[in-house]
């Protein structure tokens, strides 16, 4: 699955790090997800689109 996580967060100038803190998770999950090595499950995703304030489907695509 692809994702625009780097472009979004890059955009409000957060760190893999504070992305992290932001969603409850690891930095090292963050890399992952932006590397498209991992897949969130369905409620961390939706936890990242609150986070951004977009719906899943503008940040995940298949």
């Amino acid at each position: 699955m692809r994702n625009r996580l780097r472009v979004l967060r890059a955009e409000r100038g957060w760190s893999q790090a504070e992305l992290a803190k932001r969603i409850e998770v690891s930095r090292q999950t963050v890399n992952t997800i932006e590397n498209g090595r991992y897949d969130p499950s369905l409620p961390l995703a939706f936890t990242i689109a609150k986070v951004f304030g977009l719906t899943i489907e503008d940040i995940f695509e298949p």
